[in-house]
């Protein structure tokens, strides 16, 4: 549901509130956050869905709740997507002001009033009926859990760098972002203290690791978009008997034929009249704008293979400088980031993962364990289990270094020209915007 946007007149209505809440959210809600879809609910589904419903869950939540019978909920989700805070718990003021006042009278029970934090053991572990469904003993301990992508956070984030020449080694885990590209890509920051970045999510306490600010920054379409500009081109159907017959992915063929097409150059450069805008579902950071679209530029009549794979290629590019402004947004509030940390499905394309590195001039951490998501839960049950005592003791020894990817930093002017032309389309964008809104 999270890339659900139906919701885009309650979340409008939510922030004309200015509430205080929203700061925590980048000054501006998204249309992917709970509250807006519970007040759609409320307003579009009032009979069948809103007046029966027991409780409200977060992905996360309601598989540990179907695991342990246990309602609590996790501090990641209430925190990251629900406006929960560590420290305060629930502001009254907020759900009454949206019309969403029946949470309050209720003491929250239907969207959490026991919350508990990531790791923390559930209950009695998993129920009779829960483990009979899993071919598992009943009474496995089961932990509080985290968001998808903050556990893939929390499986790559605290790996050993020692012996790779990376400069985040012998540097505080607050220079290392972690970036969880698949549909989606999520990008996730830490801090000793808050900081507050217009147009990130957070800054969140405890959220991913306990005694950590967390920043999430993130792009509503990555992996999504790539499977849209290439299952919807021409050539598509030729590119798929093609790597058919290779027994190959679709993107392991076409990353094979731009080596073929690239001459002399880089294969980045096949892209030198060719930029792609990425937000084709909106953006989600660090503009935090629902309006925005998706832009190409440099198109031609020909939609031959060589085709298909340059616009693969810009798209890839595009997501990758999508980061790169994440970044900056993010340093210019207060970070300082000098290492990547990636994972999901997105981070298994060397394509993918070179360009985040040529395009950011930094480089990128692959995990020996590619399921990075698995590895964050697991470290959480570790510590429902006692086989560690802490989150950060079950990251160090669990997470593990698998692949450096270094930025070609002799490509860098290149790269640095392109991103001026990715920050003009935005700017373009909303010059025509206003033309034609204007009278």
């Amino acid at each position: 549901m999270w890339l659900d946007h139906r919701a885009i007149t309650q979340v409008h209505r939510i922030n004309e509130t200015k509430h205080s809440v929203l700061q925590c959210v980048g000054g501006v809600m998204s249309v992917e956050m709970q509250a807006p879809k519970l007040l759609w609910l409320k307003e579009n589904l009032r009979e069948t869905c809103w007046d029966k419903a027991g409780h409200f869950f977060d992905l996360p939540d309601f598989l540990s709740w179907k695991a342990t019978g246990v309602t609590a909920r996790s501090l990641c989700s209430l925190v990251c997507k629900w406006t929960y805070s560590a420290e305060k718990g629930w502001d009254d003021s907020f759900w009454k002001m949206i019309g969403l006042e029946d949470f309050v009278a209720d003491n929250y029970s239907k969207i959490g009033n026991q919350v508990l934090p990531p790791g923390a053991s559930l209950g009695n572990g998993l129920t009779p009926e829960a483990a009979k469904d899993l071919g598992l003993p009943a009474g496995i301990a089961v932990a509080a859990p985290l968001i998808d992508a903050h556990a893939g956070g929390l499986g790559v984030i605290g790996a050993d760098v020692r012996g790779h020449g990376l400069a985040c080694e012998g540097q505080p885990v607050t220079s290392r972002l972690a970036i969880i590209c698949g549909t989606s890509s999520c990008h996730m920051g830490i801090s000793k203290d808050p900081i507050f970045v217009p147009g990130v999510w957070g800054p969140y306490f405890s959220a991913m690791i306990p005694g950590f600010w967390l920043n999430e920054g993130g792009q509503s379409v990555t992996g999504k978009l790539i499977d849209h500009m290439v299952q919807g081109h021409a050539a598509f159907p030729e590119l798929k008997a093609k790597a058919a017959a290779r027994c190959q992915s679709v993107y392991a063929y076409l990353n094979s034929h731009l080596d073929l097409i690239k001459k002399a150059r880089p294969v980045g450069f096949l892209t030198v009249d060719l930029h792609v805008w990425p937000d084709f579902h909106g953006n989600r950071s660090p503009l935090a704008d629902l309006t925005l679209k998706g832009m190409v530029t440099g198109l031609k009549l020909s939609q031959d293979l060589d085709d298909l794979a340059i616009l693969y290629l810009a798209t890839v590019q595009a997501i990758a400088f999508g980061t790169r402004l994440i970044i900056e947004a993010m340093e210019a509030a207060g970070h300082s980031i000098s290492t990547l940390f990636l994972c999901g499905g997105l981070s298994k394309n060397p394509l993918f993962v070179q360009m985040h590195a040529d395009i950011t001039g930094m480089p990128v951490v692959l995990s020996q364990e590619v399921e990075s998501v698995l590895v964050g839960a697991a470290i959480l049950g570790a510590c429902a289990s006692g086989d560690f005592t802490s989150v950060q003791e079950a990251m160090a020894r669990m997470s593990k270094v698998g692949k450096v990817v270094f930025p070609r930093l002799e490509d860098k002017r290149y790269y640095d020209k392109k991103y001026q032309v990715f920050l003009k389309l935005v700017e373009h964008q909303k010059e025509y915007a206003a033309i034609m809104k204007g009278d």
